[in-house]
C-alpha cells in the first residue's frame, strides 16, 4: 500500500529512542523528509547519518528540550515548513502520588503535556498558513486505565487526549488533523522500568496474548494516521492495547 508520505516534511520529537525512532526509520523508508528533535546531538547525527545512507532523503536534526518554555518556538522556526508534527518527546516517572514529588511532576508535565501543546501551538500556524497538515500526539492508554501506581502519568494523559480531541474537533476547518495515539504496554526499556517502579516482576501474564505490543504494531498505525489515506480522521485518539483497558467490567 502506497502512504503517500514520500516528499513530505516529518517533524519527530523525541526521535532517538523507542517509538520516536522507529517512526525516523519508517518514515524515511516511504520517503519523507525529517527534523528529527531530541536532547542528545551525537545520538541524532548517528541517526541521521545511518538513514541518509539507508534511505537516501533528506534529514536535518536539532538537539533540543522540550521541558524549556522558549524551545518550541525555535524548533517551528527550524524546521521549516513541515506536513506532519509527532509529538512524542517525554517520559512520567512511575509511582504513586506520594512517591512522585512536586519538582518531578512539574518537569515531567513541562516535557510532556507543555511541550506537546507548545509546539502544536507554534506549528499550527503555520500549517494553517500552507493550507494544511497533521499533527499526532503519541500519548499513551494510561490516560484511559487510570492507575494509582502511575498517578502522574495517568493526569499527563488524560489532560493531553482532551487536548487533541479539543483541538482537533475544529481543526480540519483549518485543514489540519489532529488525531492522538494511546500505546498501551510497549515491548521497550522504559516498559521494563515501569515495571520496575510499580513493583512488577516476571512475565506480564496479565496483558492480552500475554505480551505487550511490538514497536512496530504503534508505528505502523502512526504512519497510516499521518498519511492522506486517513484524510478524515481528526479530534480523535486510537488506543492500541490489545483490549485492555475494555477487560474489567462491573
Amino acid at each position: 500500500m502506497d502512504l503517500q508520505l514520500a516528499g513530505r516534511k516529518v517533524l519527530i520529537t523525541g526521535a532517538t529512542k523507542g517509538i520516536g525512532e522507529a517512526l525516523a526509520v519508517a518514515f524515511a523508508a516511504e520517503g519523507a523528509l525529517l527534523h528529527l528533535v531530541a536532547r542528545s546531538a551525537d545520538l541524532l547525527d548517528a541517526l541521521a547519518d545511518k538513514l541518509r545512507s539507508h534511505h537516501r532523503v533528506e534529514i536535518t536534526v536539532q538537539a533540543a528540550d522540550l521541558g524549556d518554555p522558549a524551545v518550541p518556538p525555535r524548533i517551528a522556526k527550524a524546521a521549516g515548513e513541515i506536513d506532519i508534527l509527532i509529538n512524542n518527546a517525554g517520559a512520567v516517572p512511575g509511582g504513586t502520588l506520594w512517591q512522585v514529588d512536586d519538582a518531578r511532576w512539574r518537569e515531567a508535565w513541562g516535557l510532556k503535556v507543555f511541550g506537546y501543546v507548545a509546539l502544536a501551538r507554534a506549528v499550527y500556524p503555520l500549517m494553517k498558513q500552507r493550507g494544511g497538515g497533521v499533527i499526532i500526539n503519541n500519548i499513551g492508554a494510561a490516560g484511559e486505565i487510570f492507575d494509582a501506581k502511575y498517578i502522574c502519568g495517568s493526569s499527563a494523559n488524560a489532560s493531553l487526549m482532551a487536548f487533541t480531541r479539543a483541538l482537533g474537533g475544529r481543526s480540519l476547518d483549518d485543514g489540519i488533523r489532529v488525531v492522538g495515539v494511546n500505546p498501551g504496554p510497549v515491548d521497550s526499556p522504559r516498559f521494563r522500568k515501569l515495571q520496575a517502579d510499580r513493583g512488577d516482576s516476571g512475565a506480564p501474564s496479565h496483558l492480552p496474548q500475554g505480551r505487550p505490543a511490538s514497536i512496530a504494531e504503534i508505528v505502523n498505525a502512526i504512519l497510516f494516521l499521518a498519511s492522506p489515506l486517513s484524510g478524515y480522521t481528526s479530534g480523535t485518539v486510537l488506543t492500541i492495547d490489545g483490549g485492555l483497558s475494555s477487560r474489567d467490567s462491573l
